[in-house]
C-alpha cells in the first residue's frame, strides 16, 4: 500500500471490507465525494504543503517516486493528499511510469525522488522525456540551501546535470514561492511543445513556514507558442499539394501530442494521400487503412521507405527528421519538396530542409492547410504504385514448425488477442522493432516506447504509468526483451503490490538481440558482450514477486498461452523462447539511402 493509503486505521467492523477495497486502491483514491458531502482543504503552513497544493490545482492524481531524506518533507505532506503516490523499486522506473502516464492520459506525469542519488537515477527518465517530448515534471529533493556546493551528504548539482535534458528547470529559493514554481513547471511541460520540466526542493525550503496559496498552473506571460502559420506560406504550400502527382504525408509523434491525429486523418482520408508514420507517430493514423503506409526508416516497412524516396511532395507533421528516420540526409526524399509543420521553431530545417516552413500547432496549421486546398492532388497512379509495394515488400515471414519460435509470429497472436484499443510498451531492442512491424495499431495514444534515447528497461515502468493511465477496461502489454527486462524487472513488485493488470511478454533470445544482430553484420560475428546464455527463468522469477508466470517454448504453446495471460486478472509475464537467430528486417543501415533497404543479412 501507499504512504496514504496505509494511514488509515479501520474499526474492527471495517477489517474485512479493508481486506476486499486493498487492492482496488488506485481507483479508490479518485473516488469523487458522495452527493451531499462538504470537503474541505486545510490551509498551507509549509513549503511542502504549498508543493502539494500546487500539484492538487493542477489535478494531479498519480504520482511516481522513491522516498529520501531531502525529499521527506514533500511526502509528508502527500501523506494526507488524495493524489495517490505509487512507491517505485527505482526512480528510473519513477521516471518511465511517469512519462508513459504523460503519453497515454496527455497530462504530464509526476514523478518524485530524493537528493544526490535519486535524483540521479532520474536522469535516464528525464532525458527520454526530452528527446521524445513527453510531458513530465520532476521533484528533486535537496540538501538545505544553506549547504549547496559544499558537498553535503547526498549532494548533487541537480539543477546543473538536469538543464541539457530539461524544457524548464527550477531551483526552489523561498519557501513562499516554492508553490508557484511547481504550478508554473507543470504548466510548462504541457504547454506548447511538450517536455519534462525540473523543480529542485532545498528542505529548508519545503520544511520553511508559509500561508501562500499557489496559483492554479499557468505558463509565464514571456511564454509565447506560435498557433497559426503564416497564411502566404499556408497558401504556397497548398497549391504545392495541389499540383503534386505523388504527394505523402509524414505523421510525427507531434501529431499525437498535438491532439492533431483526426485531423490529420480526415485531411489525408479527404485528399486521398498515403500516409507515412515515424516511430513516435505510431498510431496517429490507422494501419488498417487502405492509405497506410506504416513506419518509415531504419527497420520500416519497404513500401513507406519507398514512397519517401519517391515522393515530390513530402507533407512532415510534428516530426523532428531524426538520424533513424531519414538514414543518409543526401538522399532522404531526394525528389521532394517538403512542407513541414512543427510547432518549435528549432526543427525547421534543422535536419532537412523545409520549402514550406509552417510554424504552429499541428491540429491549426492542418485545419488551416485544408482550408486552403481547393482541389485534391491527381495522384491516381502514384496510390496504385504504392500499393504495388506494398504487395512488393510485404511484411510476410517464414515460421516453420521445425525451429524456433518466430519472435513475430508472437507479436501477432498478442495482437489478435487483444483489442484494438490496448496500449503497447516496450523495451529498447529487437522486440521494439517486432511490436512496431507486427502490431496493427488503429488509435493515438496506444504505443509507448523509448524512441529518441533508445533506454533499455523502459517496458515494465512505463507498463506500471500507462496502466494507471488507461481506461479501466483497455488492456496493457509491455512486449520487452530478456536484456532490457532485465534491468528493470524489480517493477514487478511494484505491480503486484498495487495489483496491476499488466502482460508482460518477454522475447527471449539470450541475447542483446540487436547488437549481436549487428555483430553479425558488421564484426564478422563476434559476439563481445551480447551473448546473454545466462538469463534466469523470467516465468519462474515472476512467481518469486508474486505475479503469474508462463513459459513458451512451441508454437503449440502459443494461443492457449497468450489467452491465458491476457486473461490473467493481474500482472502475468510469459517467457517467451525464440528463435535465438531471428532478425529484424527490412533495414537501411545506419546513414544510409532509405530506398536501398536490405531485406536479408547479404543485402547489407
Amino acid at each position: 500500500m501507499s504512504e496514504r493509503a496505509a494511514k488509515v486505521t479501520p474499526t474492527d467492523e471495517e477489517q474485512d471490507d479493508e481486506q476486499i477495497t486493498d487492492s482496488a486502491a488506485p481507483d479508490a483514491a479518485t473516488e469523487e465525494p458522495a452527493a451531499g458531502t462538504e470537503t474541505t482543504t486545510d490551509p498551507v503552513t509549509s513549503g511542502a504543503e504549498a508543493v502539494v497544493r500546487a500539484l492538487e490545482n493542477a489535478g494531479v492524481e498519480y504520482a511516481f517516486g522513491v522516498q529520501g531524506g531531502a525529499i521527506m518533507p514533500v511526502y509528508d505532506a502527500l501523506y494526507d493528499s488524495d493524489i495517490y503516490h505509487v512507491t517505485m523499486a527505482h526512480e528510473q522506473g519513477a521516471a518511465h511510469a511517469a512519462d508513459a502516464y504523460g503519453i497515454v492520459s496527455g497530462e504530464p506525469g509526476v514523478c518524485l525522488a530524493t537528493s544526490g542519488p535519486g535524483a540521479t537515477n532520474l536522469v535516464t527518465g528525464i532525458a527520454d522525456a526530452d528527446m521524445d517530448s513527453d510531458p513530465m515534471l520532476a521533484l528533486t529533493g535537496q540538501v538545505p540551501t544553506e549547504f549547496v556546493g559544499n558537498d553535503a551528504f547526498q549532494e548533487t548539482d541537480t539543477t546543473g546535470v538536469t538543464t541539457p535534458i530539461t524544457k524548464d528547470n527550477t531551483f526552489a529559493s523561498g519557501s513562499d514561492t516554492v508553490g508557484n514554481d511547481v504550478s508554473e513547471a507543470f504548466a510548462l511541460a504541457r504547454e506548447g511543445r511538450p517536455g519534462p520540466t525540473l523543480v529542485d526542493l532545498p528542505k529548508d525550503v519545503t520544511n520553511g513556514e508559509t500561508d501562500r496559496e499557489p496559483d492554479e498552473p499557468k505558463v509565464p506571460d514571456t511564454y509565447d507558442v506560435q498557433e497559426r502559420a503564416d497564411e502566404e506560406i499556408v497558401a504556397a504550400a497548398a497549391e504545392r499539394i495541389e499540383n503534386s502527382e505523388r504527394p505523402a504525408l509524414l505523421l510525427g509523434g507531434g501529431v499525437i501530442k498535438g491532439e492533431a491525429s483526426e485531423a490529420c486523418r480526415e485531411f489525408a482520408i479527404e485528399h486521398e494521400i498515403p500516409v507515412i508514420t515515424t516511430m513516435p507517430g505510431i498510431g496517429a493514423f490507422p494501419e488498417d487503412h487502405e492509405l497506410s503506409l506504416e513506419m518509415a526508416g531504419m527497420h520500416g516497412t519497404g513500401y513507406a521507405n519507398m514512397a519517401i524516396s519517391h515522393c515530390d511532395t513530402l507533407i512532415g507533421i510534428g516530426t523532428r527528421f531524426d538520424d533513424r528516420l531519414t538514414g543518409g540526409i543526401e538522399t532522404f526524399a531526394p525528389e521532394a519538396e517538403v512542407i513541414h509543420v512543427d510547432i518549435d521553431p528549432a526543427e525547421i530545417s534543422k535536419n532537412i530542409h523545409a520549402d514550406y516552413p509552417l510554424i504552429g500547432d499541428a491540429e491549426t496549421v492542418v485545419e488551416q492547410l485544408d482550408e486552403a486546398v481547393d482541389d485534391s492532388p491527381e495522384a491516381t497512379k502514384w496510390r496504385a504504385q504504392c500499393q504495388q509495394w506494398k504487395s512488393d515488400y510485404s511484411m510476410a515471414y517464414d515460421a516453420p514448425k521445425d525451429k524456433p519460435v518466430q519472435p513475430e509470429f508472437v507479436v501477432e497472436a498478442l495482437d489478435e488477442a487483444t483489442d484494438d484499443d490496448t496500449i503497447v510498451t516496450t523495451g529498447v531492442g529487437q522486440h521494439q522493432m517486432w511490436a512496431c512491424q507486427y502490431w496493427t495499431y488503429t488509435e493515438p495514444r496506444t504505443w509507448v516506447s523509448s524512441h529518441g534515447l533508445g533506454a533499455m528497461g523502459y517496458g515494465l515502468p512505463s507498463a506500471i504509468g500507462a496502466r494507471l493511465a488507461a481506461d479501466d477496461d483497455q488492456d496493457v502489454v509491455c512486449i520487452d526483451g530478456d536484456g532490457s527486462f532485465l534491468m528493470t524487472l524489480q517493477g514487478l513488485s511494484v505491480a503486484v503490490r498495487e495489483d496491476l493488470d499488466i502482460t508482460v511478454a518477454v522475447l527471449n533470445n539470450e541475447y542483446i538481440g540487436m547488437v549481436r544482430q549487428w555483430q553479425d553484420a558488421f564484426f564478422e560475428g563476434r559476439h563481445a558482450a551480447s551473448d546473454y546464455g545466462w538469463m534466469p527463468e523470467f516465468d519462474k522469477l515472476a512467481e518469486a514477486f508474486g505475479a503469474q508466470g508462463y513459459r513458451i517454448d512451441d508454437y503449440d504453446d502459443v494461443a492457449d498461452t497468450v489467452a491465458d495471460a491476457i486473461a490473467y486478472d493481474g500482472p502475468s509475464v510469459i517467457d517467451v523462447h525464440i528463435d535465438p537467430d531471428a532478425n529484424v528486417y527490412p533495414m537501411v543501415p545506419s546513414g544510409g539511402d532509405n530506398g536501398q533497404f536490405a531485406l536479408t543479412e547479404d543485402q547489407l
